[in-house]
């Protein structure tokens, strides 16, 4: 099953996340499927592609909790 969730990069305590699809069994670091996203919480920068997220969401693929609040607060 396919999840669109938030892969870490960056350093310790500056970390910063790519939004990524990604089998639900594999690592939070591992090769994801393909990648729609940036963010960066520390600056609250968030970069999307909205056609490959409904794309993918059309495709089956399931949101975390994360990426729904995410992208609630972008539409506002």
């Amino acid at each position: 099953m396919l999840k669109i969730r938030l892969k870490k990069i960056g350093r310790k305590k500056l970390a910063q996340y790519r939004i990524v699809v990604m089998e639900n069994t594999s690592r939070r670091d591992g090769k994801p499927v393909a990648d729609i996203g940036f963010f960066n919480p520390h600056t609250d920068n968030l970069l999307i592609n909205k056609f490959d997220f409904l794309k993918w969401i059309k495709q089956g693929a399931e949101p975390t909790e994360r990426i729904i609040n995410l992208i609630k607060k972008e539409m506002k």
